[in-house]
């Protein structure tokens, strides 16, 4: 049985884990480690000249991230460790994420200690509530996720294969920054894209990374939801990816939406968290953060699913259901066809 001592070591070094990705984060945001790798060592004014920021805020972060092991320094210059390079959000297989969920678990965490007390669930627009975290949740998702996507989903699912034999039109709701969109049709050029959400900042962005990838001409993006938006062309693929737990409250109606939205033989792509039947498998690690983060979705007014009941709802309104399991089983992408 482990002593007072014991446990007090093991909080003292997740506390301690905990400010390295909050320190990360501030890296992140200010562009602070990018800076770095771009131009070498620096001075903490030279770095914050550099990046565009108070001079005296970066010489304490850079005293607290080279204390935490981010940056090394040699005299009064500052460099990256081999972990600052990890946190560069151009790092292939970045860091980054942890460093953003890190920042919005803690922020969400205060919410719900607040909320507790009243059971208020104030919405989704508790992610705006930070201004510096909004802009980040859209890559925070495509790091996280992408990789798995292009690497597992994509060739599993014979959908993808489908839509692209027909030259069909992919419509994503709740789109983000547009990476799901972006990697579908790098990847089979007859598909085009139409994505749609409701942060006008998420648009703006997803516009922005189309036309740099060059795919601009075959993707187009627009403020809008599940309830109001129209495409001009027929549509044979409609997809959520990790969105339908905000709007399961009206899932009769959403999934009446959705089989109509696409054209015979088309199909509805759900892309969710494997919310499990066995309360126990909650505490693998793999699937922890998936707990923590449904307490999240609670104070936005949501919470996670389990593969039957999407696979229910899509049958209720004549959709023909197959779950796919991916990640281990932490993650479920449930696609319904229209007859």
């Amino acid at each position: 049985m482990p002593t007072l001592d014991d446990l007090r070591s093991t909080v003292m070094s997740a506390a301690q884990g905990a400010m390295t990705l909050q320190l990360a984060y501030i890296g992140v945001t200010n562009d602070l480690f990018e800076s770095l790798a771009r131009d070498g060592s620096a001075s903490a004014d030279e770095l914050a000249a550099r990046a565009g920021v108070d001079a005296g805020y970066v010489r304490r972060f850079c005293d607290a991230a080279y204390a935490f092991g981010l940056l090394d320094a040699r005299d009064d210059r500052f460099e990256l460790t081999d972990l600052g390079h990890a946190f560069r959000p151009s790092t292939r297989g970045t860091l980054m994420p942890f460093a953003v969920q890190a920042v919005l678990g803690a922020h969400m965490a205060e919410r719900a200690a607040g909320l507790m007390k009243t059971g208020e669930r104030p919405g989704e627009s508790v992610l705006a509530e930070r201004a510096t975290v909004l802009p980040w949740f859209g890559p925070m998702l495509e790091a996280s996720f992408a990789g798995l996507f292009e690497r597992e989903i994509v060739p599993w699912l014979e959908v993808y294969r489908d839509l692209e034999a027909r030259g069909g039109v992919a419509v994503d709701l709740g789109c983000g920054n547009g990476w799901y969109l972006r990697k579908l049709v790098a990847r089979y050029p007859h598909v085009r894209g139409v994505g749609l959400d409701g942060f006008e900042e998420n648009v703006r962005h997803a516009q922005a990374e189309a036309e740099r990838a060059g795919l601009a001409d075959r993707l187009s993006f627009r403020t809008g939801d599940i309830h109001h938006f129209t495409v001009d062309e027929p549509v044979s693929l409609v997809a959520m990816n990790r969105a339908l737990h905000h709007v399961w409250d009206r899932r009769e109606k959403v999934f009446s939406t959705l089989r109509d939205a696409v054209v015979p033989g088309g199909a509805v792509v759900i892309w969710e968290p494997s919310w499990p039947e066995d309360r126990a498998s909650l505490r693998d690690p793999r699937r922890r953060g998936m707990a923590f983060q449904n307490l999240s979705e609670h104070v936005q007014g949501n919470h996670f699913l389990r593969p039957a009941e999407i696979e229910e709802a899509m049958r209720s309104v004549g959709l023909t259901p197959r779950t796919h399991l991916f990640a281990e089983g932490a993650e479920a992408v449930v696609v319904g066809t229209k007859a």
